[in-house]
């Protein structure tokens, strides 16, 4: 009787103890991967790095601008819809406006960003570097006393830093927009006095705080993406279970991350 309540508290406490070494994992490439960016430079005599920089940043932001602008836009459309058949009842459907403007650029801008980049980029990262540890090029970067690390990691995270922000700017402008196609067909307002009426609805506060929020659900993605494909072993078929936990995994931290920023936005900034 006693034997199946002790396994389950050590089946808790090896699940504990796996996620404090996983987060602590993904700390210490956080670290290694910031100290590479300082090697990224397109001065020196050897820039590789910079070159796959830029590389990644097409692949990562170029390629996303049309989804991610369809999705914003589909997002904000769905926002004004719902938030305007509640508000029609209370005779405020002006108020629509202010709603697709900030619920767009606080929250729902950086977070379909952040899905759909995770989506397609966690999941190129880990089976990236996946296939490199099955045909064993990791083995020969650390044989050459390089550090994969710095090597493989860190133009990935400089990539998404730099396009993970503008790729939430692109949300945010086709989500307003959208909200403006249905105040247009709703109401008959313009679309420029919308769109001076959903600037003067924000704050520099709600831009800022969504642009934040990019900057770490970049480094999730990133980090995640490139730690599970850094723990692919054995047969190939990790390479896809590798991806399928990056994507996963990355979905849920984005989102606990989403959670915790907006509380202390909340707080701060009420």
């Amino acid at each position: 009787m006693t034997g199946a309540p002790v396994a389950r508290v050590e089946e808790i406490g090896r699940s504990s103890l796996g996620g404090v070494e996983y987060l602590g994992a993904l700390a210490v490439q956080f670290w290694r991967s910031l100290r590479g960016i300082k090697t990224i430079n397109p001065f020196a005599l050897h820039p590789l790095r910079w070159k796959r920089t830029i590389d990644e940043m097409v692949a990562a932001g170029v390629g996303a601008v049309p989804i991610v602008a369809l999705t914003g836009f589909c997002t904000g459309l769905i926002l004004a819809f719902q938030g305007g058949s509640e508000l029609r009842k209370l005779g405020a459907l002006e108020l629509v406006i202010p709603l697709v403007a900030i619920g767009i650029t606080r929250e729902a801008g950086p977070l379909i960003t952040a899905i759909t980049v995770s989506g397609r980029s966690s999941s190129a990262f880990s089976a990236e570097i996946g296939a490199m540890v099955m045909t064993e090029e990791i083995s020969v970067l650390k044989t050459m006393a390089l550090d994969p690390v710095q090597l493989l990691v860190s133009p990935k995270f400089l990539a998404l830093l730099v396009v993970m922000p503008c790729l939430t700017v692109v949300a945010d402008v086709a989500g307003i927009l959208a909200g403006g196609f249905f105040v247009y067909h709703a109401v008959g307002t313009s679309l420029l006095l919308y769109i001076r009426a959903a600037l003067d609805s924000l704050y520099i506060r709600d831009i800022v705080g969504g642009l934040i929020k990019s900057i770490v659900f970049a480094t999730l993605i990133t980090q995640i993406g490139c730690l599970q494909g850094f723990r692919v072993k054995g047969t190939p078929l990790d390479v896809g279970r590798a991806t399928t936990s990056a994507v996963v995994r990355a979905f849920f931290l984005v989102i606990v991350a989403d959670l915790l920023f907006t509380a202390l936005f909340y707080v701060v900034w009420p």
